[in-house]
């Protein structure tokens, strides 16, 4: 299927004042993002996918915009740009990818989340992505979990992440992989809709709020 000339793969050079994501055009024009999302749709505004599949805005398209459905008041001007915040999910299980995928999106519209399906994979796009919350499986394929939980706790590259560990198993079944989980929050995988919400919020408010050298 052809792209739609409204939304083109994304320009070779990306000057990030030059764009907006959906929900910071939805905050300026006052609409709702599904709104804005139409607009695109439609070909009022002008957008394009970054290589992760994000949506980003023309912001002259939106200025044009403002400037045909405002003439004679006063157009506008956009606040701000909230920082668009990144989590990173080392998990390989499809299904529990799809269900964070999920509550991520309900929940966190702000959030871009990206996936990694194993550990040797998952520490190279933390070092690349440098993500505000990293969300990890003790027992992935390819590594070690206490292996890999130990490297993301003390390299400095990772230092400015934060970390939830998910897992099947229950206390007991965690006891020898103690040393790695000890003052990480950890959500067991049967009460994942409910505890990771909430967890999730507060990682990210600690991620934007707290110095680096007192992210843990």
């Amino acid at each position: 299927m052809t792209a739609r000339p409204n939304v083109v793969e994304h320009p070779a050079v990306e000057n990030a004042a030059d764009h907006c994501t959906t929900l910071e055009v939805a905050r300026w024009l006052g609409m709702a993002v599904r709104s804005v999302q139409l607009m695109v749709d439609r070909g009022e505004l002008q957008a394009w996918k970054t290589p992760g599949g994000h949506r980003r805005i023309s912001r002259s398209s939106v200025e044009r915009w403002l400037a045909s459905h405002h003439s004679g008041t006063t157009v506008p001007t956009p606040s701000t740009p909230t920082p668009t915040r990144t989590v990173l999910l080392i998990e390989d299980s499809a299904h529990c990818q799809h269900l964070v995928s999920l509550l991520v999106r309900e929940q966190f519209p702000d959030v871009e989340l990206h996936v990694a399906d194993d550990g040797i994979a998952g520490l190279a796009m933390a070092g690349e992505l440098q993500p505000a919350v990293l969300i990890v499986d003790i027992l992935l394929p390819g590594i070690d979990g206490a292996t890999l939980l130990t490297s993301l706790r003390t390299h400095p590259q990772f230092s400015r992440s934060q970390l939830i560990v998910l897992t099947s198993l229950d206390e007991v079944q965690r006891a020898p992989y103690a040393f790695a989980l000890a003052g990480v929050p950890v959500v067991h995988k049967p009460r994942l809709v409910a505890e990771l919400p909430p967890l999730l919020s507060e990682r990210l408010a600690r991620a934007t709020n707290v110095p680096p050298a007192l992210a843990r």
